[in-house]
C-alpha cells in the first residue's frame, strides 16, 4: 500500500493510470515504441531477448549509481527518503549513452554481430534505440530498500492472526502460517524470475496480467484482470465493513447501553470519504509514507497487547458470534472442541481459520508494478525475503501472545476486540486513516482495471489520458464505491467475508497462478534449443526447430521434479480454494439463519 501524494484531482493534467514512481517527461518516447508491438504478435523468444538486454543494461547502470551515490551515511538514507531519484535518472541516461556510443564504435570498427538496426517500430514511431532506452531506465528508481517497505505496507495485517489462532489452536495455527509464509515468498520468487525473464525496455511488464498475456495470450489477461478487479472491489468492501465498525464503536462512546450512529451511517460516512479522496488520480513519489505506515501498525499491534491485562471485548464477540461471556478463558493445542470456536463448529472452523491466515499473506498482485519501479529488479528477492521474514514474526509473535490471553474470544480484527474504550478508540482511529489510504489505492487500482478492460475495450469509452476520460473517471469513482458499500452492508459478518475474499481471490493470486504461470514459463524456456534456435531482431522472427507436443515434453522433462512439483502446487492451491470458500459461504449461511448478521440494518454487528 503506497503512500498519497498532495491532491491531484481527475480533472487536473497527468494521466492517471501512472503507477508511483514514474516520470511523466519521458514516458512518450517509450511508449511510443511499444505502440508498435501492438500491429504485430510478439513471441515469448522475443521478450525474453529483450529482457537478457535490459538486465544486462540495468546491472551496469546500478554499479554506475552505486558508485555515484557514495557510501551510505544516515544522512544520506533520510535524504534519499525524501528525494525524487533524480541521481538514478542521471546515472541510467549516462549508461546508456555510454552503451550506445560504444555499440557504435565498434560497429565502425566492423563488427557485424552488434552493428546497430533501426527496427520498423523505430522508424514509424521516430524513436531512436538510445531514446527508448533512456526513457525506460529513467522511469525505475526505487532501491531494493524502498520495496521492502511497500511490500511490508502492502502485506502486514496481523489483527486477524489471534482469531485465526482462536480456529486452529497452537499447533495448526503455527504450522499453518509458517507453510503460508514459505509458499508466499516461494510464489514471489515464481514471478520475482518470471519478471526478469519477460520484461525489457522495449516491451516493460507493468502489471499482474502482463505476466499471463505474454505466456497464454490475450483470454488469460482478461481472465486474471477481470479476478483482479473484482479482488480489489472487494477489498474495498471488507474495507468499508471494518471501519464502519471502528466508526460505530468510537460514536458509542463509553457507554454499553447506545447504539451510537446507525450501523449503515457509519459505512456511509466511510464511503463518503473515500469517493471524494478517490478523485485523487497519480500516486505519485511519497514512498516514505510506507515507511511511516509499516511502523503505525507496529505501534497498532503494541496497542493490542498493552490492552490484553483489561480482559477481552466480550459484547463484541457476543454480538459478531453469539458466544456468551463468562466462560473462563481456553487455550487449545489442537482444534478447539464445539461451542468454543467463533469460526464454526470441528472442520468448518479450522477452514474459516485457514481462510484469515491467506488473507493474511495477500500481495502478490502488486509485485509486478513493484519491481517495474525499481532501479535494479534483480535485488526483488533481497525485498521480498526480508519483508517476509519480519511479517511472519509480526503475525506469530502477536497472534500467539493475544490468543494466550483471550482464548475463544479473540476477536477479529483484534483492534476492535479492545475492552477499555479509551486505548480502543485510539486503536480504531490510527486503524482508520491507515485503511482509508489502502481504500482509495484499491479503488484506484480496481476502477483503472476496470475501465481499461471493459468500459475502453469493449464499450469505447475515451482514453483516461483524454478530458473526456478524466470526467469519466470523476464520475465513475463515486459508483464504484456505491458498489463496494452495498457489498459491504449487505453482508455485515467480517471474519466470513474476509474468509471468502481470501480463498476465492487472494489464494489464487498469492499460491494458484503463481504455480499456473510457473508451469506454462519453464516449460516455454527449457524448450528452446540453445546453439540452434535464435532470435533475429532485424526480422523480429525465431526459427523454431520444431513444434506442438514434442516442443512442450522437451521443456518439461529438462526440469521433470520441478514442473510437476509446481503443477501439484496448483493442484493443491486450487482444493484449499474450494475448501476455503465452502466454509466461508456455509458459515454466513449460518450467521444469516441465527439472525447473528442481517443486512443493511441499524443495529452494529458487534
Amino acid at each position: 500500500m503506497a503512500g498519497l501524494t498532495p491532491a491531484n484531482l481527475a480533472l487536473d493534467g497527468g494521466d492517471p493510470r501512472k503507477s508511483s514512481f514514474q516520470a511523466e517527461n519521458v514516458v512518450a518516447d517509450a511508449a511510443s515504441l511499444r505502440n508498435g508491438a501492438k500491429d504485430r504478435v510478439v513471441s515469448f523468444e522475443e521478450y525474453m531477448y529483450y529482457a537478457e538486454i535490459t538486465r544486462a543494461e540495468e546491472k551496469q547502470a546500478n554499479a554506475r549509481f552505486i558508485a555515484a551515490r557514495g557510501p551510505r551515511t544516515w544522512k544520506t538514507l533520510i535524504k534519499g527518503r525524501f528525494s525524487k531519484g533524480h541521481l538514478a535518472k542521471d546515472t541510467a541516461a549516462e549508461t546508456v549513452g555510454s552503451i550506445t556510443t560504444g555499440g557504435v564504435e565498434k560497429s565502425q570498427q566492423g563488427d557485424p554481430a552488434i552493428q546497430p538496426t533501426e527496427s520498423a517500430e523505430t522508424a514509424r514511431y521516430g524513436v531512436t534505440e538510445a531514446q527508448r532506452e533512456t526513457a525506460g531506465r529513467a522511469l525505475r528508481t526505487a532501491s531494493w530498500g524502498t520495496i521492502f517497505y511497500l511490500i511490508t505496507t502492502d502485506i502486514l495485517g496481523p489483527m486477524g492472526a489471534p482469531w485465526s489462532f482462536a480456529q486452529l489452536g497452537y499447533g495448526p495455527g503455527i504450522a499453518l502460517y509458517t507453510v503460508f509464509s514459505v509458499m508466499s515468498y516461494y510464489s514471489g520468487w515464481i514471478l520475482w524470475k518470471v519478471f526478469c525473464g519477460l520484461d525489457s525496455n522495449r516491451f516493460p511488464v507493468r502489471g499482474y496480467g502482463d505476466f499471463f498475456f505474454r505466456m497464454f495470450g490475450p483470454w488469460a489477461r482478461h481472465f486474471v484482470n477481470v479476478a483482479q478487479a473484482l479482488q480489489l472491489l472487494l477489498t474495498v468492501s471488507v474495507l468499508i465493513l471494518s471501519n464502519g465498525q471502528s466508526i460505530s464503536q468510537i460514536s458509542r462512546g463509553n457507554s454499553t447501553d447506545s447504539m451510537g450512529i446507525c450501523f449503515v451511517a457509519c459505512m456511509l460516512i466511510f464511503m463518503a470519504a473515500g469517493f471524494v479522496l478517490g478523485q485523487i488520480r497519480t500516486l505519485q513519489r511519497l514512498g516514505w509514507l510506507t515507511n511511516l505506515s509499516v511502523w503505525l501498525t507496529v505501534a497498532l499491534v503494541l496497542l493490542c497487547m498493552a490492552s490484553v491485562t483489561y480482559g477481552p471485548n466480550y459484547a463484541a464477540i457476543e454480538a459478531s458470534f453469539g458466544l456468551m461471556p463468562g466462560m473462563p478463558i481456553q487455550k487449545f493445542g489442537g482444534t478447539p472442541p464445539p461451542g468454543l470456536a467463533t469460526g464454526g463448529v470441528g472442520f468448518v472452523a479450522s477452514l474459516n481459520g485457514l481462510n484469515v491466515a491467506v488473507y493474511a499473506y495477500g500481495g502478490a498482485l502488486l509485485f509486478a508494478a513493484l519491481m517495474a519501479e525499481m532501479r535494479h529488479p534483480m535485488d526483488f528477492w533481497k525485498s521480498l525475503l526480508i519483508a517476509e521474514i519480519f511479517i511472519y514474526g509480526i503475525y506469530m509473535f502477536f497472534g500467539l501472545f493475544m490468543y494466550s490471553y483471550q482464548g475463544q474470544y479473540s476477536y477479529n480484527p483484534s483492534v476492535q476486540g479492545i475492552a477499555v474504550y479509551s486505548i480502543q478508540t485510539a486503536g480504531n482511529i490510527l486503524s482508520l486513516v491507515s485503511n482509508l489510504i489502502a481504500a482509495v489505492l484499491y479503488s484506484n487500482i480496481g476502477l483503472k482495471v476496470v475501465y481499461v478492460e471493459v468500459f475502453c475495450e469493449l464499450l469505447g469509452f475515451p482514453d483516461l489520458t483524454t478530458k473526456m476520460g478524466k470526467i469519466w473517471w470523476a464520475v465513475l469513482i463515486p459508483v464504484y464505491w456505491v458498489v463496494a458499500f452495498i457489498v459491504g452492508a449487505a453482508v455485515p459478518q467480517f471474519s466470513y467475508i474476509v474468509g471468502l475474499v481470501g480463498a476465492l481471490f487472494i489464494l489464487s493470486f498469492t499460491y494458484t497462478f503463481p504455480a499456473w504461470l510457473a508451469v506454462g514459463y519453464w516449460i516455454k524456456k527449457d524448450a528452446m534449443v540453445e546453439g540452434t534456435e535464435r532470435f533475429d531482431p532485424a526480422t523480429n522472427t525465431y526459427n523454431y526447430v520444431d513444434q506442438g507436443w514434442k516442443r512442450w515434453r522437451r521443456g518439461f522433462m529438462k526440469k521433470p521434479f520441478f514442473n510437476a512439483f509446481n503443477i501439484f502446487y496448483f493442484l493443491g492451491a486450487l482444493v484449499t480454494c474450494a475448501l476455503g470458500c465452502y466454509s466461508s459461504i456455509e458459515s454466513l449461511r449460518q450467521a444469516f439463519e441465527s439472525e447473528i448478521a442481517t443486512s443493511l440494518s441499524c443495529t452494529p454487528p458487534l
